[in-house]
């Protein structure tokens, strides 16, 4: 009996490790509320299909996962709602005319390879939701067709064949031109881009939920956009400086990227300086990739980089250990 009660009383559950009343439930349901001013925005700007691309990526990240525990006779955590999470991060970095076939696909690989096979929540190296989009781009067409915004233009939800499509912002900008759109138009989300990516003051929203019910802190997405727009500003390419810092810190994945991913407990550094540091390389590595890469976009690969290095930026600014003797003093 005293063995059976120092086994449970060593027992802990997957990081995050709650502290009082606080669960990884409560966070993931948090991070679900900030994700919905974003997810109404997509369906006012590209229609129902974003909607069921969102429903159908969550269903499967749900279902994978459970098919999972069931199959291998792991302990069930679904009721954590992280797939959930995982499922509707993903969706907003796709466009809204993805095929279903190929989320689905791209959300096994996220839960099934990149999430359960390590372990689960708490266990994973890379943030799921952008392994997956990452692995999505094995169809780059469909990963690069972009919906021209309006009603009128919205793609079905079971064909998206006679579509109106559009360039992106950051198109134009990868040429080092500025973009057609103007700075209003990105900040409400009025272009073409991902779902979840287009509107800057929706996903502000969201932010500053997250800040409210202290899920986040805003060290990550401060240091990391702080960088993108200091790096941009200095090296405009030619073009006015400010209309080009704030073009870049607007369009593409930036905001969502910095706000609900990069901020991730499992794949981010615990200590204060190794998350100054994060967000400061994120924003190098997001401008070179922008700039250099054949890639309009360098958000998803640039955290994903960082998350392998994470490991090593916990190092920097680590507590001493309570109890380190001190260095010896010559004559005592």
């Amino acid at each position: 009996m005293a063995l059976t009660k120092q086994k449970r009383e060593l027992t802990i559950s997957a990081s995050p490790h709650a502290h009082g009343t606080v669960t990884t439930r409560g966070v993931m349901r948090h991070v679900l509320i900030g994700l919905t001013p974003a997810l109404i925005g997509s369906v006012y700007f590209f229609g129902f299909r974003a909607l069921a691309v969102c429903l159908v990526s969550m269903a499967a990240c749900f279902l994978f996962e459970k098919l999972w525990c069931v199959l291998l006779h792991k302990d069930d955590k679904t009721y954590d709602l992280s797939a959930l999470v995982t499922g509707l991060l993903l969706a907003y970095t796709c466009p809204p005319t993805v095929p279903y076939w190929q989320l689905v696909i791209a959300d096994a690989f996220a839960i099934l390879l990149v999430k359960m096979l390590f372990g689960g929540i708490g266990k994973n190296v890379f943030n799921p939701a952008l392994a997956g989009r990452a692995f999505l781009f094995s169809w780059p067409v469909s990963m690069s067709t972009w919906v021209k915004v309006g009603w009128e233009n919205r793609a079905g939800l079971f064909s998206a064949a006679d579509i109106v499509t559009s360039a992106t912002p950051l198109a134009s900008m990868h040429r080092y031109e500025m973009p057609a759109e103007g700075l209003w138009d990105m900040f409400i989300g009025n272009i073409g881009g991902c779902i979840g990516e287009t509107s800057a003051v929706l996903i502000l929203i969201g932010f500053a939920y997250l800040l409210i019910t202290k899920v986040i802190t805003p060290r990550i997405p401060l240091c990391y956009i702080g960088t993108v727009a200091l790096l941009t500003f200095l090296f405009p390419m030619g073009n006015d400086r400010l209309l080009w810092m704030a073009s870049q810190v607007l369009s593409g994945g930036l905001m969502l990227g910095a706000t609900f991913m990069a901020t991730d407990y499992v794949t981010s550094p615990v200590t204060k300086a190794g998350q100054v540091l994060y967000g400061v390389l994120c924003g190098v590595l997001t401008v070179v990739i922008r700039y250099f890469g054949g890639y309009n976009e360098g958000v998803s690969y640039a955290i994903l980089i960082m998350n392998a290095c994470v490991m090593l930026l916990d190092r920097v600014g680590r507590p001493k250990k309570f109890g380190t003797p001190g260095k010896k003093v010559a004559g005592k």
